[in-house]
């Protein structure tokens, strides 16, 4: 059963066959909403579902590479070696237009696929999310998407999202839970050791699809984004593509975090995997020294006593190479490949 959100009166006579004659697989559920999230929903089904995340394509998937993300897998072994670090030509500004959904990436032109997120919004507003909620004003909604957008890949603050949407901050805060409902956004958590620490407590903003999220933030082609001066947190946001797919493959084991202190220190992305620990910085330069490591040193420190650290790197434009003791420069190429980029007006160096 596809898009079963629509009708959440199905879940409670599934429930009740599968308590009659429990059969593994018996029932398939797909749709575009979070069920756990949604005030209609009568049941869960607890205990009778495994739920799973499917975003939408990384580009690992969309070009059916045999080996997959296994090279983020190899980060948790002792044994790592930068052979098995993929080094190829990258091209994350066409990744970060074209997003994830299939019929964005199979558009044939720029044109086409602009046309194409048009429509996909104005399909989400006008059904899709009044099948969630209730939402008297479609503009204010649609501004709210278009700043959080401009946000992507930052803390997230509420109160100045809502100064800049011109709205009371609980209109922003049921905004914002609407998006994560329908899976559109991220709202991804700190890691912490201890609650009681002096980390950042707010979580950082990011959007299921890097491609919806340019268009909404008015980024059409590589000339705009070449405009931007944030244009690191756009490659995080890209780059994010492919960290939630692989989050998603066994959600059990893995999970993605992000770092900071309230002294600034920071790290982009902290990947879990059976409690070992593996630091992310990234960098859309083509150079990177020592020092950009710093927050990754910090975090290191951090949790040393508490959680097995087994590296930390720097994602980067460049080559391979050491940082320090446990700590490496890697190129993010093979994670936003040339090679296989979607149709795009490009241009532009990375």
């Amino acid at each position: 059963m596809d898009e079963v959100q629509r009708a959440p009166e199905l879940l409670l006579p599934i429930k009740r066959r599968v308590d009659q004659h429990r059969v593994a697989g018996e029932f398939l559920l797909t749709g575009s909403a979070n069920l756990l999230l949604m005030d209609a929903v009568a049941d869960s089904l607890a205990g009778r579902a495994v739920y799973l995340d499917l975003p939408p394509f990384c580009p690992a998937e969309w070009m059916s590479r045999p080996d997959g993300l296994q090279p983020l897998d190899r980060l948790f072994e002792e044994d790592f070696s930068p052979g098995d670090w993929p080094d190829e030509p990258g091209d994350w500004q066409g990744w970060l237009l074209a997003g994830g959904f299939p019929a964005a990436l199979a558009a044939s032109t720029t044109e086409a696929r602009q046309l194409w997120f048009t429509g996909y919004v104005q399909t989400y507003l006008e059904r899709d999310l009044r099948q969630l909620s209730a939402v008297s004003n479609l503009p204010d909604f649609q501004r709210v998407m278009a700043l959080a957008a401009n946000r992507g890949a930052r803390l997230l603050n509420q109160s100045e999202l809502a100064r800049d949407a011109a709205q009371p901050q609980p209109t922003v805060h049921r905004y914002l839970n609407l998006l994560e409902t329908g899976c559109l956004l991220v709202r991804l958590s700190p890691f912490a050791t201890n609650p009681s620490t002096g980390l950042v407590k707010a979580k950082k903003l990011l959007w299921s699809d890097c491609g919806l999220a340019a268009w909404l933030a008015g980024i059409r082609n590589a000339a705009d984004l070449a405009r931007r001066l944030d244009r690191g947190f756009w490659l995080e946001q890209a780059i994010f593509q492919t960290l939630q797919v692989w989050r998603a493959l066994e959600p059990s084991r893995r999970k993605v975090h992000f770092w900071r202190d309230r002294s600034g220190r920071e790290v982009d992305f902290v990947l879990e995997k059976d409690g070992v620990l593996v630091g992310l910085e990234i960098k859309a330069s083509r150079q990177v020294a020592p020092s950009d490591a710093d927050g990754i040193q910090a975090f290191r420190e951090r949790v040393g006593r508490s959680h097995r650290f087994q590296r930390g790197v720097v994602l980067h434009g460049g080559t391979s190479r050491p940082l320090g003791p446990g700590l490496w420069a890697l190129p993010w190429g093979w994670m936003l490949p040339a090679q296989g980029c979607p149709q795009t007006q490009t241009g532009v160096e990375p």
